[in-house]
């Protein structure tokens, strides 16, 4: 069991930490923008939309690897300065191209691409920083407030988004989104780079594998990845499902639907919140498998409406999954930093990266295939059985035996 004592966060991992809000407030309003502007601005249909978020995910399959290697060579506070001033150039130039009216759906694609660049490499880079910044005791604490940061920009970024674009236009919310991210950009610059030792340059596949070898081959990281690929294949087929089977089945208008969603977030920052005393509380272990069973938990109560169709159940269900799955993050993300030496941490966060993006399509067209043969309810059933295996899995692990962080 944890110390009840709060280690000290330093000033430096804390410039980091505001940074970190900045970025991922920027990254979630841009993300509501785009397709908001799409169908209100040119007029885009589903399929259109539908392939502006599959362009914006194809970064995090395809370079997070290969970024996560370059953050285990190069200075990484320079990675994410480079990251976030792509972003924030990406940004300014969907601004332009808005006051200019020269905007279209294929620009859109092109610059939102290399806006989810720059997210990628701000986001392998950061989690491989943090141990250089902050003690080993503080590694859990430290983790918590960046992820508080990403669920507070999670659950008022597209609210925000769609106040600005209703009431000001698409601009404004650009306008926003870049002054954010180029703030990420001068806090970042301002913090000054931790010593360290870099590896001696090998082969880029040599070293990808040994990334590869070391996650399959750890006791702990191999289930934690295992569970993460079930946990986001369950994840997409209840979300192909959710919204036509809340409207058909539940009987929520748009507003209901749009509010149970929302709960998710809310969960999100709840979650966060209460990680610390989470930790605190019981064997480390069993924190990190707190996540995975309180996804079980919501998912039974999604399939609960099942035989009792009410809203008030799928909003339960999307508050927890937002508040068990949180803390999973956040412990898993500290116990990845403990037991991976610091010239391979970029490349074991992208492993991670890669293998839970590339589960999301995979969920999806399952959902889509199951609804589309058997209806909404079979990929309820379907999700709550891959969720109860996703626990089944990090529950028979070694993890279980973690009393504290290992050395």
């Amino acid at each position: 069991m944890s110390s009840d004592a709060a280690p000290s966060l330093t000033p430096a991992f804390n410039r980091l930490a505001w940074a970190n809000l900045a970025a991922q407030s920027a990254e979630q309003l841009s993300l509501a923008a785009v397709p908001l502007v799409a169908v209100l601005l040119l007029r885009a249909g589903p399929g259109e939309v539908g392939l502006l978020a599959a362009v914006q995910t194809l970064p995090f399959l395809l370079l997070s690897i290969p970024l996560g290697l370059l953050a285990d060579r190069v200075s990484r506070r320079r990675l994410m300065v480079l990251a976030e001033l792509l972003r924030a150039l990406s940004l300014v130039l969907l601004l332009a191209m808005v006051l200019t009216g020269k905007l279209s759906v294929a620009w859109l694609a092109v610059v939102g691409f290399a806006g989810a660049v720059g997210t990628v490499g701000f986001s392998v880079a950061a989690p491989a920083l943090v141990p250089a910044l902050v003690p080993r005791a503080a590694l859990a604490r430290a983790n918590g407030r960046l992820e508080l940061a990403r669920s507070v920009a999670y659950a008022a970024g597209p609210a925000l988004a769609g106040a600005l674009v209703a009431w000001l236009g698409g601009a404004a919310a650009f306008v926003l989104a870049a002054l954010l991210s180029a703030a990420a950009v001068l806090l970042l610059r301002a913090l000054a780079d931790p010593p360290r030792s870099l590896a001696p340059a090998r082969h880029p596949w040599q070293d990808i594998r040994d990334g590869l070898g070391f996650v399959w081959r750890h006791p702990h990281l191999q289930p934690m990845l295992l569970t993460g690929v079930a946990w986001n294949i369950a994840w997409f087929v209840l979300q192909a499902a959710y919204v036509p089977y809340a409207v058909r089945v539940l009987g929520l208008g748009t507003e209901a639907v749009g509010f149970t969603l929302g709960l998710y977030g809310a969960g999100m920052v709840l979650g966060a919140l209460l990680a610390p005393r989470v930790v605190r509380a019981m064997p480390f272990g069993r924190a990190i498998q707190f996540g995975p069973a309180v996804s079980v938990l919501a998912a039974g109560a999604m399939v609960a409406t099942l035989v009792l169709p009410h809203g008030a159940l799928a909003g339960v269900s999307f508050f927890l999954f937002g508040a068990g799955p949180i803390i999973w993050t956040i412990t898993t993300t500290t116990l990845r930093q403990s037991v991976t030496h610091g010239d391979m941490l970029g490349r074991v966060g992208a492993v991670f990266l890669t293998v839970n993006a590339g589960a999301r399509p995979v969920g999806a067209a399952l959902g889509a295939a199951v609804g589309a043969t058997w209806g909404e309810a079979a990929c309820l059933v379907l999700a709550f059985a891959g969720f109860v295996l996703q626990a089944a899995v990090i529950l028979a692990s070694r993890v279980s035996g973690l009393r504290q962080l290992p050395r």
